[in-house]
């Protein structure tokens, strides 16, 4: 019987009983010696387990006046991996965060990862989590996860890289999105009186306020930010089909480039990929990455814009000798 199952049997031993479990019973009930009892025991304390003896009754029990489970017991390695995701994500967006209210809890998942049928510590060493291109938080994400979580509006200049300085807004922060390892934070721009997406690292000076927030419902949310093509808002203004070659399809047909996609693989090997969208930028971005393993077929609009942007950079490569 390893660690594990261990806890997992005392703890059932101590609720299934009315009055206190001595020993020598916890001994015969576990088939192990007196020393490992004792171990198990101080295991589960330093894991937050209540479990004070009694002198008088010659007994181990739960304290009744302090509730308490083992729910880090009961994750699987892929929901523990989960976590260490979240864990690294806070961590990086705001270490401020992490110190200040989830230390107790990365402690208790610390000590899950030491756990036999988690690898015995081996998992974090196993488990390699990579950022690229990720510009970081920027100085303002303690105040807006603040404004977000308390529900009040935020106040604070935007930088938007488009036009360069976009100026004072209030919004209603509705969510936060990690998307391309980057943050936004999607609220209700009272300054704009819309839906607006914020990248998190261009806001500058952010003020939580004492008014509340205007709620926004769920649905409202997903038709705004989910419906097209990337972080890009908005309902879709067309249907992108885009033409894999055969062999850029072995990958492309196992993506998901959005909940609303519609792939095709084609007699001859070939991928088609149909994606609504409503602003081009990033899918273009993302059409040129496959270089000539794709091909815009339609809108003609979209096709357009593709074509000039590699015109324009066959003419930078070009223009040297």
């Amino acid at each position: 019987m390893d660690r594990l199952q261990r806890w997992y049997k005392l703890d059932r031993l101590l609720k299934a009983r009315r009055h206190p479990v001595s020993r020598t019973v916890l001994e015969q009930e576990l088939e192990v010696s007196a020393a490992t009892v004792k171990r198990t025991i101080t295991e589960m304390r330093d894991f937050g387990a209540p479990i004070p003896y009694s002198r008088e009754r010659n007994g181990y029990f739960y304290d009744p006046n302090i509730a308490f489970e083992l729910p880090g017991v009961w994750f699987t390695p892929s929901e523990v991996t989960a976590l260490m995701t979240a864990h690294d994500l806070l961590a990086s967006a705001e270490p401020g965060l992490l110190k200040d209210s989830l230390a107790p809890l990365k402690a208790k998942l610390d000590k899950l990862l030491k756990l036999e049928h988690l690898g015995g510590g081996e998992l974090p060493k196993r488990v390699r989590i990579l950022r690229l291109a990720g510009r970081g938080p920027g100085p303002c994400f303690a105040q807006v996860a603040q404004a977000l979580i308390e529900r009040k509006q935020l106040q604070f200049d935007y930088h938007g890289r488009t036009t360069g300085g976009d100026g004072p807004r209030t919004v209603s922060p509705q969510r936060l999105t990690h998307y391309r390892d980057n943050w936004y934070l999607d609220a209700w721009c009272h300054t704009r009186k819309a839906l607006r997406s914020f990248a998190v690292e261009r806001v500058r000076d952010a003020r939580v306020s004492t008014s509340a927030a205007k709620e926004v419902r769920d649905k409202d949310l997903h038709g705004h930010f989910a419906t097209a093509y990337g972080i890009f808002a908005g309902l879709p203004i067309a249907t992108a089909r885009l033409i894999f070659t055969a062999h850029r399809a072995q990958w492309v047909a196992e993506e998901l480039w959005h909940s609303a996609q519609v792939g095709t693989t084609l007699a001859d090997g070939r991928y088609q990929l149909d994606i609504p969208y409503s602003d081009s930028r990033e899918l273009v971005m993302d059409i040129l990455k496959n270089g000539p393993d794709v091909e815009v077929i339609a809108p003609v609009e979209l096709r357009n814009e593709v074509r000039q942007r590699l015109e324009a950079a066959l003419a930078r490569y070009g223009n040297r000798a």
